[in-house]
């Protein structure tokens, strides 16, 4: 049904009166149009474990490179969108590499010994692996197929490591109506962000469709649906409203929420339940905005049959629909995403540009959730995380853009929670310049 409903939108979407400027009118060419942009990021996460795990740390030097073609002018556009991606494995071997919320270059199957033990295979040196998209535009509507980056919140590709995920398949956006977007897709691979394959996270199909709409300046609305084959069926919800205040203040109201429903066989494979189908989980997060400083409370639940359940790969026990679809206000290096669980923020971030250092920015966090079940049917665990970064952007000169990242997290998790998360200390360095070559 989400296919053939995905269909009727691709036609009234371009058969839709034009409300806006056509983009297409304004081309100017394939080439003329085009442009290559290459991220160079270097990155290290460590992970020091509280409960008897070997601590984990990463480290690499990564490239994304994207060439994005104009299109050929006339009344339908074709161009091409090409990808390549490149990293070296500057640290994490001799047994620190390997860990799942890492993930910058996944270890091999290695072997297993006299005793049945597991030894885990080597992380690669390097990776190289690439791909492309053919495109086509009628007016302010673009038709996409090929291997992607998409960014919808309930397909959400992770670019918070070394390199990024990518899908294979059909995408469309339409902007043909002033302030509103509308997003159909259809996607049937999903290569893994810390090793080479089209294919490498096993996915068998994921349909989404929705929009966003801007109704004023202060009021911002978006409504999605996806159904995963054979695992899940989701929907996402979001309003945001800002408030202008005197004296340049204002106060940001911005929800989120979630609906999940497990396929029946999805549920009893992976959480021993046939009927551990459903979940809810919603934020609604109220920042305050004064001068250099901006101010953050929010609170966050989860109730059903079991937590929200998102990102991962299909070949490795999770869900694959995106390492970053969780749009909620308390997602840091924990989620508090598990099976009811409640959970309140308090945050506060400034910015240096008042104080005569433009492009410096401090942001911290505290978050505490309750009343978490982690299977043992109890629901009375607990966790809390204290979270900051430091961010400087480099303003001008040779170094223009680029951006350094310190960010650290301390995360404990109560042991009757310990069957849903496990706590720990987190570091994270981030140096990204992006390069404009033309």
């Amino acid at each position: 049904m989400l296919k053939q409903r995905m269909s009727l939108i691709a036609l009234g979407i371009l058969s839709a009166s034009t409300a806006m400027a056509n983009d297409q009118e304004q081309s100017k060419g394939f080439v003329e149009d085009s442009h290559l942009n290459i991220a160079a990021r270097n990155a290290y996460i460590s992970r020091d474990k509280k409960n008897g795990e070997k601590d984990k740390a990463e480290w690499g030097q990564g490239f994304i490179g994207k060439f994005e073609s104009g299109f050929t002018q006339g009344t339908v556009g074709v161009g091409v969108d090409v990808i390549g991606q490149y990293a070296i494995r500057l640290d994490g071997g001799k047994g620190r590499a390997g860990a799942g919320g890492i993930d910058f270059f996944k270890q091999g199957n290695g072997t297993v010994d006299d005793n049945g033990q597991r030894n885990p295979g080597s992380a690669p040196h390097d990776l190289a692996k690439g791909g492309a998209a053919v495109k086509f535009r009628v007016s302010n509507t673009v038709l996409k197929y090929g291997d992607q980056f998409p960014a919808v919140p309930v397909l959400q590709y992770d670019n918070s490591r070394l390199l990024s995920e990518t899908y294979t398949g059909t995408s469309i956006v339409s902007k043909e109506i002033a302030g509103l977007q509308l997003d159909a897709g259809h996607f049937t691979k999903e290569a893994r962000k810390s090793m080479e394959g089209t294919d490498s996270g096993r996915l068998k199909s994921i349909d989404y469709i929705g929009g966003s709409y801007k109704f004023t300046e202060s009021l911002s609305a978006a409504l999605y649906a996806s159904d995963m084959q054979d695992v899940l069926k989701k929907q996402y919800v979001n309003v945001n409203y800002v408030l202008a205040l005197p004296e340049k203040q204002s106060l940001t109201f911005d929800f989120n929420g979630y609906k999940t429903k497990l396929d029946r066989s999805f549920a009893l494979e992976n959480q021993g339940d046939a009927d551990a189908r459903d979940n809810k989980i919603w934020s609604l997060g109220a920042t305050w905005a004064v001068g250099a400083h901006s101010f953050t409370l929010a609170h966050q639940r989860s109730t059903g049959d079991t937590g929200y359940l998102y990102g991962g790969y299909r070949n490795a026990g999770g869900i694959g629909d995106g390492g970053n679809t969780i749009l909620l206000a308390n997602s840091y290096w924990s989620d508090f995403n598990g099976k009811d669980e409640r959970s309140w923020q308090a945050g506060y971030g400034i910015d240096f540009a008042t104080f005569g250092v433009p492009g410096l920015t401090y942001n911290i966090a505290y978050v505490r959730g309750t009343n978490i079940d982690d299977g043992t049917g109890r629901g009375d665990g607990t966790e809390r995380e204290i979270w900051n970064q430091f961010k400087y952007v480099v303003q001008s000169g040779p170094a223009k853009d680029l951006s350094l990242r310190a960010r650290a997290s301390w995360l404990r998790v109560s042991n009757n929670a310990s069957n849903y998360n496990t706590g720990g200390n987190e570091i994270r360095l981030f140096a990204d310049y992006p390069i404009n070559v033309f």
